[in-house]
């Protein structure tokens, strides 16, 4: 016999079942990422219309049978409806959700990435803080939270601490500026060090506090991406529209 039980998460992605129905993709606190059947859920008089769309954030309750889950109500905490009225953050927005839904695992502790998740969708909403910087923080935490990030805290070659300014994509990490005269590192301004550490090192409610120089932003990005692209290689829909589109 199946039960119902109560998750909290994310709504990461939902898509048609049928005339009336939903399968959507949750990234829960308690059970990592669970696909559920909505019934019902696009009918216009449903409880489940809303609840059941992309960036719906709450309580779910969902009967757990043999092989599926089913969507019995949900208590939506937060819709982030401020993230429709601007097409730069709902791009942004659906970007993370796809990035999650890749990373997140079935029946695992994923509570830092719902964490994470977020926390990211909320400074989107925030029109002080640039997407950009929401978004190379984003990325290199999420690569944290999956064990592949690049080593900022001593040299990748000979293993001194300091001093360190040149960056290594090859070495995945810092090279001290003896090393780097064989490793050909690229160097980095001391402020982009210091923030890449900061990233990886603080816990992701304490991360969109700052604001960095175009300099730093840049090299964040250019350093953040070609580690991606080499350690951790996926194509995302949603990353090529963005970058395509801004």
């Amino acid at each position: 016999m199946g039960t119902n039980v109560m998750v909290t998460g994310m709504v990461l992605t939902a898509m048609p079942i049928s005339e009336y129905d939903k399968r959507i993709t949750i990234l829960t606190l308690e059970r990592g990422k669970i696909t559920a059947f909505a019934r019902g859920a696009r009918r216009p008089n449903s409880t489940l219309l809303a609840a059941c769309n992309p960036f719906s954030f709450g309580q779910f309750e969902v009967y757990e049978g043999r092989t599926a889950y089913n969507v019995v109500r949900a208590e939506i905490k937060n819709y982030f409806t401020e993230l429709t009225t601007d097409l730069n953050d709902t791009y942004y927005g659906f970007y993370f959700l796809e990035m999650a839904e890749y990373y997140a695992q079935e029946n695992s502790d994923d509570r830092e990435m719902l964490k994470l998740l977020y926390q990211s969708l909320k400074a989107l909403g925030k029109k002080n803080f640039d997407n950009r910087l929401v978004r190379v923080i984003y990325e290199l935490k999420m690569m944290v939270l999956n064990g592949v990030y690049p080593n900022l805290f001593s040299c990748q070659k000979c293993g001194r601490k300091e001093p360190m300014q040149f960056f290594s994509v090859q070495r995945a990490g810092l090279l001290c500026d003896s090393c780097s005269e064989t490793e050909h590192g690229r160097q980095l301004d001391a402020s982009t060090i210091y923030t890449m550490q900061y990233i990886i090192t603080t816990e992701s409610a304490k991360l969109f506090h700052f604001a960095v120089s175009e300099k730093v932003l840049f090299e964040l990005i250019r350093t953040v991406k070609e580690f991606r692209e080499k350690y951790a290689p996926h194509t995302f829909k949603s990353e090529q529209f963005l970058e395509g589109l801004f």
